[in-house]
């Protein structure tokens, strides 16, 4: 074959090796250099000559590849239990969510019925501030009938009250 320049990278092309590769090689067998026009090194080679065969990669290599999966496989697994811790934070979060929006609506009923209390105990405050003064205001037996009604009437709504309170 004929002496052909070559840049670095057409020749690691050429012999299946990196361009860096082929650089140490032009080096090492000391091949002559020139620089292209874009300003690129050419080297002169007569590819007949070189008897290059690339190596197999070196056992190092292959110990970083088995340490680098083992490595791979001891994250996959501490990412499953990882997602599994997930899983189970994600499952208190929504039995908590879920006992919160209870306690919400109970809290909310709870108020509505004091609300009704507090409106029905100054109803009866009202009526027995209006008993008090129809008593010291007039003291005949017909005022003395209607007191004991609405005084009747007062004990059953306050039983009625209480009755709903308790349920």
């Amino acid at each position: 074959m004929s002496v052909e320049p070559l840049t670095y990278a057409a020749l690691g092309a050429r012999l299946k090796i990196s361009r860096e590769a082929a650089r140490s090689l032009a080096k090492r067998l000391r091949l002559p250099r020139s620089l292209s026009d874009e300003g690129k090194a050419l080297v002169s080679v007569d590819l007949a000559e070189i008897r290059h065969t690339p190596r197999l990669p070196s056992g190092r290599h292959e110990r970083n590849i088995a340490r680098l999966a083992a490595k791979i496989e001891t994250l996959k697994a501490e990412i499953a239990r990882l997602e599994a811790g997930a899983a189970d934070h994600r499952a208190d979060f929504e039995r908590e969510r879920e006992r919160a929006d209870r306690l919400t609506v109970e809290l909310l009923q709870a108020t509505a019925e004091t609300m009704a209390a507090k409106e029905v105990t100054a109803r009866l405050e009202d009526e027995v501030a209006a008993l008090r003064t129809r008593g010291r205001a007039g003291g005949s037996i017909d005022s003395y009938g209607q007191a004991a009604s609405r005084l009747g009437h007062l004990a059953a709504t306050i039983v009625e009250a209480d009755r709903k309170a308790c349920r």
